[in-house]
């Protein structure tokens, strides 16, 4: 291994992200305190919260048997060469290099995924189904997952073919074009996204009249909130869990509550759980967003571009052929570190425009009760952990831990009880 120094760089990484998630699970499962939050009283019973310190201990040990099981397959493919055996195999049938790049990589994705599937079931049909979240039938889950496969081999078949021509007829300057096509592609999907893809899962009506639309439409008219549509989706068909968010621009905007948020909440409740998710689009986090994975596109394909071809990147996986393709796949190993960093960054600002919709939700809707209320409800609910270890959340959490945003939220209403 110590003669191809980018296997090294590789097994290092791999390991080194294995070592480092595993004790950021590890402090998180085991830093639970016993004793309920004070202002938790009243929504926690003892029963409830102990239920919640073992639906996340449990989970924990889902995920390191997940991780650790993946981690091994990988290192395996890599050092038994069985990226290279799926490719000379391949290349006894087909020749050019898009098409081979797609049979390549839709190999590598299947084989993957199958192995997924095991996990898939025991977290949806036991571990969830344990603790009382599970409401996915077995036809569901088979839909849902050729759904997003075929979506996957769909879109990933298009975004994978033209960045493979990129590099085949530009080299040197494909990376501009990757990113630029891949650009237009992102605002192409957030466009779509929400009037053709995510159909294909959940069912999206628009919301009845009565006192919670007019509540919402009136909230929204005082604040020069043009909505293009209220929308419940049919999340109970897969889980209790609730949930809200803003999805699309221009006239596919549009605010989507989850059947079950709307059936356990009032409606003051509902219209400040509203006002937090107009204050993203208010606040414009939604374009910094947008903005900000434009940008860490363009330094993926820069990057990219020193690795294309690489003869040592070849052979760290025992690969007997050069491609572009081959490129795209083994140079997502030694991007994690670089992919972490961002996360970190992304993360760290996601948690800042939380706190942002929070305080516009309470300043504009002025029923800061209302907010907390929906916050504990939905946060006992979904068994959330109210203690989480700090590095877990600076490194994973894109909200702020429920506490410090209901800390928060009393600040800015001393009044609020």
């Amino acid at each position: 291994m110590s003669s191809n120094p980018y296997l090294v760089i590789i097994i290092s990484i791999l390991a080194g992200n294995y070592i480092f998630r595993t004790t950021i699970e590890f402090l998180n499962a085991f830093s639970l305190k016993p004793d309920l939050p004070s202002e938790f009283k009243g929504y926690y019973d003892e029963t409830k919260y102990k239920k919640s310190q073992q639906y996340l201990q449990e989970n924990t040990y889902f995920k390191l048997a997940h991780s650790t099981v993946s981690t091994i397959i990988i290192l395996c493919f890599i050092l038994f060469g069985f990226f290279n055996f799926i490719d000379q195999l391949l290349r006894g049938f087909v020749s050019g290099e898009i098409i081979l790049g797609l049979l390549f990589g839709g190999a590598i994705f299947l084989i993957f995924q199958l192995i997924d599937i095991p996990f898939s079931l025991y977290q949806t049909f036991v571990l969830e189904e344990k603790y009382g979240f599970n409401r996915t039938t077995a036809k569901t889950f088979i839909l849902d997952l050729l759904k997003s496969w075929l979506l996957t081999f769909i879109i990933g078949g298009i975004v994978f073919s033209v960045v493979i021509w990129f590099f085949l007829k530009f080299q040197t300057t494909a990376w501009i074009w990757c990113w630029l096509a891949m650009t237009v592609f992102q605002l192409f999907l957030t466009f779509i996204a929400p009037v053709w893809i995510m159909p294909l899962f959940n069912k999206f009506i628009p919301l009845e009249s009565g006192e919670l639309k007019e509540s919402i439409e009136t909230y929204a008219k005082d604040h020069a909130f043009k909505l293009k549509g209220i929308f419940t989706m049919d999340g109970s068909k897969r889980s209790s869990k609730s949930n809200a968010f803003f999805t699309g621009f221009g006239k596919y905007r549009r605010i989507v509550f989850f059947d079950t948020l709307i059936k356990k909440h009032t409606v003051g409740e509902l219209v400040s759980v509203l006002a937090h998710e107009m204050g993203h689009y208010k606040k414009k986090h939604i374009l910094k967003h947008i903005v900000i994975s434009i940008l860490t596109t363009g330094l993926l394909f820069f990057i990219l571009s020193f690795f294309i071809n690489n003869p040592n990147l070849f052979a760290a996986f025992r690969m007997d052929n050069l491609s572009v393709y081959g490129s795209l796949f083994f140079f997502g190993f030694l991007y994690t570190p670089i992919n972490l960093i961002l996360s970190i960054f992304l993360t760290i600002l996601s948690r800042k425009h939380e706190y942002e919709a929070d305080e516009y939700a309470v300043t504009t809707y002025k029923h800061s009760q209302d907010f907390i209320e929906a916050l504990k409800k939905l946060t006992v609910d979904n068994l959330s952990n109210l203690t989480p270890h700090p590095l877990k959340v600076f490194i994973d959490y894109t909200h702020p831990p429920v506490l410090k945003r209901i800390e928060a939220i009393r600040a800015l209403n001393p009044n609020s009880v």
